[in-house]
């Protein structure tokens, strides 16, 4: 069996550099807040087109914590609404949920599997402070038509950028769009590091400062604590793996996307969708979904055919237990979606033969 995502091909893939940075680190003995944090915060945000990057512990935090410091500095307050994408990881919600905020869920385009900008307006109450446009599975949301909604309606724009690193659109990447935005990497992203790690990146200096500030127990100098804080900190380790990673970043997205054309390209089986926009900078292809209302006879005949697939993901937020209140909710092009689609292997290591036996696999599928 063909594992969907080998990690080990892809770290043995930066060696013996690997290695060698992280046997650096463990020799200096300096493992937080040290040198190579500031090294890789200060090249990331370089590399976003930012001025800040605050490395913190993970993804999800660092949403949470571009939203508490929202919160901190007024701009938003209990129970103000989000809007937010039906269709996507349920992390995104959990941060809006974590603040005492309300999600409110927007239905995506069928096409893109983005939220749909048009239906964002309606969305739109008296409570409404912000919208946290998600970049799925590696493509850019619509961003000059949201900015424009949340220009108009003095909303604040919070990016999740946790499958988009690199995206670029009109000269600007992913994590430069909005007010802030939060990074995952974890180690299956384009940029991964070798366990949970995460960053915000900003254009504003003080939601900068206060972020790095509660995420550090709250404090600026040691043993003074400002705020209720926590412990959300990127280790020396995984900032050193993220240095050496970002070199190569750009050019592992060039090799998914020509991976991505070639599937687009040579995969002719009309009973498989295929994703739109891969060929395009703006979709850095974290993974390659396709659509198929026969997935269960997909997944069982790649399978016999020796390939794992995964599903980016089988149950929508609406139908989690943890958001049961939403259980009567109905959003049926979410629905569809997460009924219908299946990730197949994307990754920069894949080799020719593989990819070809991918492209077979697929285009003798019948029903």
């Amino acid at each position: 069996m063909i594992p969907f995502l080998s990690l080990k091909d892809v770290n043995a893939s930066f060696e013996p550099e690997l290695s060698n940075v992280v046997q650096h680190v463990i020799s200096s003995g300096w493992y937080l807040q040290g040198e190579e944090v500031k090294k890789f915060e200060s090249e990331f945000a370089k590399y976003c087109g930012v001025s800040h990057c605050i490395g913190v512990a993970n993804g999800l935090d660092a949403l949470t914590l571009i939203l508490r410091a929202y919160k901190i500095l007024g701009l938003l307050k209990d129970y103000d609404e989000v809007i937010v994408p039906a269709n996507t990881y349920i992390a995104s919600i959990l941060a809006v949920s974590a603040n005492n905020l309300i999600p409110v869920p927007v239905e995506p385009k069928l096409a893109t599997y983005l939220i749909d900008e048009e239906k964002i307006e309606a969305a739109i109450t008296s409570k409404t402070k912000a919208i946290m446009p998600v970049h799925l599975y590696g493509q850019l949301c619509n961003m000059n038509a949201i900015n424009a909604i949340a220009e108009e309606n003095n909303l604040l724009v919070i990016e999740d950028s946790a499958q988009s690193h690199g995206a670029k659109s009109e000269g600007k990447r992913a994590g430069s769009f909005g007010d802030a935005s939060g990074f995952s990497f974890y180690p299956s992203k384009n940029l991964g590091a070798l366990g949970d790690a995460g960053a915000v990146t900003t254009n504003d200096d003080e939601l900068a400062a206060l972020i790095r500030k509660l995420a550090n127990y709250g404090s600026e100098k040691k043993y003074v604590n400002n705020y209720k804080g926590v412990n959300s900190r990127l280790d020396e380790i995984q900032a050193a793996v993220l240095s050496l990673k970002l070199k190569r970043l750009d050019f592992d997205n060039f090799k998914r996307r020509t991976i991505a054309i070639r599937y687009k390209t040579e995969i002719k089986n009309n009973i498989v969708m295929l994703p739109y926009g891969v060929e395009s900078e703006s979709h850095v292809i974290h993974v390659f979904v396709v659509r198929c209302e026969f997935r269960d006879r997909l997944i069982q005949h790649l399978t016999q055919m020796g390939i794992q697939t995964v599903i980016h993901y089988p149950i929508p937020p609406h139908k989690q237990l943890a958001y049961h209140e939403w259980s009567h909710l109905s959003y049926p092009i979410t629905e569809k979606i997460h009924n219908e689609i299946l990730s197949i292997p994307m990754s920069p290591v894949l080799n020719d033969d593989q990819v070809e036996d991918f492209i077979n696999s697929l285009n003798s599928f019948s029903v």
